[in-house]
């Protein structure tokens, strides 16, 4: 998936009641103030325990237990304790391009509640939460990886070098699983794209009754190799990437079952899977079978399919098909005690839940109506309910709902404003919200099962707004000619006058499955340093974006980037139409989808952008991902035109305005040859630009390099738009 800018999210608006006089004391926000701020992240991070009335969390270099009962903590121990006795990663091995969404649970808890499992430096840890201590458990020169303890609490599986192995954790004595794995075989260990893409986080999973292991084989060997070099020593030195491109083979995927006292593989047959993907695998409550996602290459059909353990049949349970693509989540969960399941579909054009029987059928929709459910955070199948956050109050809010399987009315529990983050806990006894809002920073609280408040876990951080001058964000809403509803946030440079002439600077990301326009709270970020330095900050969410259905974002499939220059058009014409924006000076910029709009607006409209900052951006959708690009514009050899018309490559002639690109040299995902492509056409069209080329090998640009970067981009629209 192509990366939102973190530049453009919804920025804080001061109160009402803070007098102007006030304001005038604060400090503009800087370059140098969003720097020292260091990295972002309003998220809190805590582990239940069994019990759920206790979890873990970080609070800087320690490790903290709270007890929801007592409403006390204790520290566990020093995070630097473990760190320090992990075998150091030679750097050899510390290299490789894994993508960044590979989700590793970094702490586990024993089902019994006295210790946890813990992943530091490549080593697996057991800390011993009653007994106090922690014993090293891996001591290796190469690193362990997605370490799993088994349901009974008497195993710990992890991967090691390509292949799967088993501690029996009272004996010590390791068992190896998998034997062929290798840099091209993967066992249990997914390869770039099936992460970034189907937000498949881990590659194994334990048996109920800890009596085996499924797991999926990736053989990348057809998959083609991007040749990335590190160009910073004496001698350059070749870093390849397994990347499959648009039209390009997949990894040849199969799903495999062992058993936990080693031996061989048991093969499920699912049917051909050369050109499809197995997108989710989840074992039957019996151990007795497994369930799998199964989709087609362009991912318009999936079907739901059980694998029988004994016999290694597929059998179809259900087929989902879409005119455009079928969207996939981590929303099937099995009722055992009813024989009925949770199945999320799209059916209608909005995600919505819905309660299926044994063969499949509709028993009722749990819910229903026009909004979308953003996720499901827990099941409670002896009560009959089911907790999950939605879009039900506004498209630009998250809140938490209970509702009962069998329907009805359901219940909000968050009744705050804005976006709240939630983890029940595994009795429903507690759960944690952190939330924030366009006014108010994050906060995190202990709430009941009603929502009442309990404790307050992390209070908001108020320094920012009592030192810094943060200009306030207004949302937006108007209707575009055809009368097509969008929503928009907008800030006015500081010391505003009515009656004057401001230049604008458009902050866009326009793709799929992500949503920029939300009431949640940034707080200090680039887009106030910009309204510091006389700019008008205008960002809109266009058809094909997040947040608002699949009927809404199905608009663009298999021609990207046209509906979605031409709603960015609308956004500025209603945007010049309030009377203080010089419609000559409207500039554009974002990053990797975002990058790719940037370049489209600029040269497929011209006369409305006359600037722009494209950051990492794709130029021609034949260098992108497969499982990406396929999904919204099908084969490159069945969708020539709209391949053509959606790259920018193609149409590099119609610069008009002024250009900065920006791009890291060791991209993994949207790979630096897409903006050499850019260069080499705007060269040969006779069109002169800027350049910015970073070192480093990551998709976004972070640490002392960022501010180089905001440095340049700032000054680039100060000469461009002279405000």
């Amino acid at each position: 998936m192509l990366l939102q800018s973190r530049l453009v999210v919804a920025l804080a608006l001061l109160p009402v009641c803070a007098p102007v006089c006030a304001n005038a004391q604060k400090k503009p926000v800087t370059i140098d103030a969003i720097t020292r701020q260091g990295p972002g992240g309003f998220g809190f991070s805590a582990n239940w325990a069994p019990d759920g009335k206790r979890f873990v969390y970080r609070q800087g270099a320690r490790l903290m237990l709270y007890d929801a009962a007592s409403k006390s903590e204790k520290p566990l121990l020093a995070t630097s304790a473990l760190e320090a006795a992990a075998v150091k990663v030679p750097p050899a091995e510390a290299f490789g391009w894994e993508n960044r969404r590979v989700r590793e649970e970094p702490m586990q808890w024993a089902p019994d509640g006295k210790n946890l499992i813990a992943l530091s430096g490549g080593d697996v840890f057991l800390i011993k939460v009653e007994a106090g201590g922690w014993i090293q458990l891996t001591a290796t020169p190469i690193a362990e990886r997605d370490p799993k303890l088994s349901p009974d609490g008497r195993k710990l599986a992890y991967r090691h070098n390509h292949d799967l192995y088993l501690m029996d954790l009272d004996s010590k004595r390791v068992t190896r699983l998998t034997t062929d794995g290798s840099s091209t075989l993967l066992n249990g260990e997914l390869d770039w794209v099936y992460p970034e893409e189907l937000a498949l986080g881990t590659a194994y999973w334990w048996s109920p009754d800890s009596r085996a292991i499924a797991y999926l084989q990736f053989d990348i060997s057809r998959e083609m190799i991007h040749p990335h070099v590190d160009m910073l020593d004496v001698f350059a030195r070749p870093e390849p990437q397994r990347y499959p491109k648009a039209g390009t083979p997949n990894a040849d995927v199969r799903l495999g079952v062992v058993a936990a006292g080693g031996g061989a593989t048991r093969w499920m047959e699912l049917g051909e899977t050369r050109d499809r993907l197995l997108a989710r695998v989840q074992w039957l409550p019996d151990s007795k079978g497994l369930l799998v996602h199964h989709l087609n290459r362009v991912q318009n059909e999936l079907r739901l399919v059980h694998s029988d353990l004994k016999t290694g049949q597929p059998t179809l349970i259900l087929t989902e098909k879409d005119a455009a693509w079928v969207n996939i989540k981590d929303d099937l969960f099995l009722l055992p005690s009813r024989e009925q399941f949770i199945f999320g579909s799209e059916r209608d054009g909005y995600r919505h839940l819905y309660l299926m029987d044994k063969k499949a059928q509709v028993v009722n929709a749990i819910t229903k109506g026009d909004f979308e459910v953003t996720g499901v955070v827990r099941v409670d199948e002896a009560g009959g309910r089911v907790y999950f956050q939605s879009t039900e109050e506004s498209p630009l809010e998250r809140h938490l709902y209970v509702a009962s399987l069998n329907g009805g009315e359901r219940r909000k529990l968050t009744k705050v404003k804005g976006t709240h983050t939630v983890s029940v806990s595994p009795t429903g006894e507690y759960w944690i919200d952190t939330f924030s809002s366009i006014n108010d920073p994050s906060r995190t609280v202990l709430r009941g099962a009603g929502g009442e408040a309990i404790a307050t876990l992390r209070a908001p951080d108020l320094k920012p707004q009592q030192e810094y001058n943060i200009l306030p964000t207004e949302f937006v809403q108007f209707k575009g000619s055809d009368g097509t509803l969008f929503y928009a946030r907008m800030i006015k440079p500081a010391n505003f006058q009515a009656g004057r002439k401001y230049p604008a600077v458009v902050m866009v990301y326009g793709g799929p499955h992500v949503q920029t326009v939300r009431d949640s709270y940034a707080g200090l970020s680039w887009d106030q340093v910009l309204a510091h330095r006389g700019f008008v900050i205008w960002q809109m969410d266009n058809r094909g974006s997040a947040g608002r259905g699949h009927k809404w974002e199905a608009q663009v499939n298999r021609n990207l980037g046209q509906l979605e220059v031409k709603d960015q058009v609308e956004g500025v014409k209603h945007l010049v139409s309030m009377g203080f924006v010089d419609p000559n000076r409207v500039g554009v910029h974002g990053w990797s989808y975002g990058g790719y709009m940037t370049l489209q607006c600029l040269l497929q409209a011209p006369d409305t952008f006359v600037a722009g900052v494209s950051g990492a951006p794709v130029t021609d959708w034949r260098h992108y991902d497969t499982i990406y690009t396929e999904r919204y514009m099908g084969l490159p050899g069945e969708n020539e035109k709209g391949y053509r018309d959606g790259s920018p490559v193609h149409f590099a002639a119609n610069l008009k305005g002024k250009l900065m690109l920006v791009h890291n040299f060791g991209d993994d995902n949207v790979l630096y040859q897409n903006n050499m492509q850019m260069q080499m056409a705007l060269q040969r069209a006779g069109k002169h630009f800027e350049l910015l080329v970073y070192p480093q090998k990551s998709h976004g640009v972070t640490g002392p390099l960022s501010r180089h970067m905001r440095e340049a981009m700032t000054d680039f629209f100060v000469r461009a738009l002279n405000p």
